[in-house]
């Protein structure tokens, strides 16, 4: 039998190498253009409560570095407000701390969620990845991170310029100008970002277990959201409902043991 000889350095290992390089690059290339198409309709949403934020940092008479640097290391869209509005009122800055923090409880799932994915990135690469993970982040990178198989890093800084760049952007004009702008929940746009989250959210349903997942976590949320407090709603929801859908048989393993593989089935041994 003949075999292709190998060069010095090895040509033969890397022609069969190229093509799963090749692959891997064109699946990554899918994920950022459908990372790109389903973060429209966000960065409009953003942009928009981005002034809106920025406008209300100068009437709680923050300067323009301070609103910035809030929209730079904070970046977090809600507690950004309630600390706005908690600075503006007076609250003692542990109080403002602590509020804070159980508005963003909500990003532990998240990066627990993403953790597994992270396998053997460097730690500070995680660190900053981390800084950039919001609501936005999550929902632009998880279809692509299910549909590949593993976490295309790229994706992940694309979908993190792509929600972030805006904010900070509109921080600024809404700091500069706001007043001069119309309120966007008069133009309808306070729509536009639950819509296209949730529209996000249905690519993350592939089988029964994700979809009762997100059904019990949105009703449970829902719930606790209308009767205690939205922040509540989130954490609670979203622990929740992956523990009603763990009670649910899993249809694949449930089709294994319908159709067990017949090479594994027991061979009756020859009589006398």
């Amino acid at each position: 039998m003949r075999h292709r000889p190998e060069g010095p350095r090895g040509e033969h290992r890397g022609a069969k190498e190229e093509p799963d390089r090749v692959d891997a690059e064109q699946d990554g290339l899918w994920v950022r253009r459908r990372i790109l198409t389903d973060g429209l309709a966000i960065i409009l949403s953003l942009f928009a409560f981005g002034m809106v934020f920025g406008l209300a940092a100068r009437q709680a008479d923050f300067s323009l570095l301070e609103a910035l640097a809030m929209s730079l290391i904070a970046y977090s869209g809600a507690a950004q407000f309630a600390a706005v509005g908690l600075v503006a009122a007076g609250v003692p800055w542990l109080g403002i701390v602590v509020l804070t923090a159980l508005l963003n409880a909500r990003h532990m799932l998240y990066a627990a969620s993403l953790a597994p994915w992270f396998g053997g990135v460097p730690r500070r690469r995680r660190a900053v990845a981390a800084h950039f993970l919001t609501d936005e982040v999550f929902a632009l990178v998880m279809p692509g991170v299910r549909a590949l198989g593993r976490l295309d890093l790229r994706s992940y800084t694309l979908a993190a310029a792509l929600t972030m760049t805006p904010w900070v952007m509109a921080t600024v004009v809404g700091f500069a100008g706001g007043q001069l702008l119309p309120d966007p929940r008069a133009l309808g746009l306070d729509i536009v970002f639950p819509a296209a989250m949730a529209g996000l959210a249905v690519a993350l349903v592939t089988e029964r277990r994700s979809l009762v997942a997100a059904v019990a976590g949105g009703s449970i949320g829902l719930a606790i959201a209308l009767t205690v407090q939205p922040s509540v709603g989130v954490i609670a929801g979203g622990l929740l409902g992956p523990l009603v859908a763990m009670v649910i048989p899993d249809a694949r393993e449930q089709d294994r043991l319908a159709d067990p593989d017949p090479l594994q089935a027991p061979v009756a041994e020859p009589g006398p």
